[in-house]
């Protein structure tokens, strides 16, 4: 069974940190592209970083960057998402994403199969 799980989210203070971590089951991440995208309420999903298969490049959204960083462990067939000095705007909820097409995008409409998010909540 193809499965994609988050894990990691929870409670944060302003300038705080969290892990996230997007494990597969039942198929290989090496062969696919990973996007990690996010929604807030009343907000639609947006693209939040993505990492390339065949380069290793990656990708972020502009107000994330220099913040964020997108990681593979191979070994565990996992994606990480290192989200460090968080603001109360990333507060939502987190989901990876498997893209089986060739380079990274942050459309949700590429990607084909989504875990079932995880909350981060940044608030004081």
């Amino acid at each position: 069974q193809v499965q994609l799980v988050e894990s990691g989210g929870g409670l944060v203070q302003p300038g705080g940190s969290l892990r996230l971590s997007c494990a597969a089951s039942g198929f290989n991440l090496d062969y696919y592209n990973i996007g990690w995208f996010r929604q807030a309420p009343g907000k639609e999903r947006e693209g939040v970083a993505c990492h390339e298969r065949s380069t290793g490049s990656t990708y972020y959204t502009d107000s994330v960057k220099g913040r964020f960083t997108i990681s593979r462990d191979t070994g565990k067939n996992t994606v990480t998402l290192q989200m460090n000095s968080l603001k109360p705007d990333d507060t939502a909820v987190y989901y990876c994403a498997t893209r089986g097409e060739n380079g990274c995008t942050m459309r949700t409409r590429d990607y084909d199969y989504w875990g079932q998010g995880t909350q981060v909540t940044v608030s004081s």
